[in-house]
């Protein structure tokens, strides 16, 4: 499935629009994660505990919004875009979204 932040997917016209399609995840700090952030934090610089679990919820999110497009009976993702948010103390969520169409060549 061909997946762009763009309106338009070169050498490809836009057949149908399905609509926008969805992948969500929320993810939770472990405690491990949790402590090592929380000391790291304290001397400044990157968290490598939290940039790891957002690229890993980032990518299934991804997933998610593929499988979701999927099942809409789509072939590409236009205007993909992406949200974050906290929830809570430990809890991140991710969320890939976009326009779900269906493309032929020209």
């Amino acid at each position: 499935m061909i997946v762009v932040t763009s309106e338009n997917i070169s050498g490809y016209k836009i057949k149908e629009v399905k609509g926008q399609a969805f992948g969500l995840v929320v993810r939770s700090r472990g405690l491990g994660g949790t402590l090592m952030a929380g000391l790291r934090s304290l001397v400044g610089g990157e968290i490598h505990e939290y940039t790891s679990m957002l690229e890993d919820a980032r990518k299934q999110a991804i997933d998610r919004l593929v499988i979701n497009a999927q099942a809409m009976n789509a072939n590409a993702i236009i205007m993909t875009r992406f949200d974050s948010s906290e929830l809570g103390q430990n809890m991140s969520e991710i969320v890939a979204y976009g326009t779900a169409v269906v493309i032929e060549k020209k």
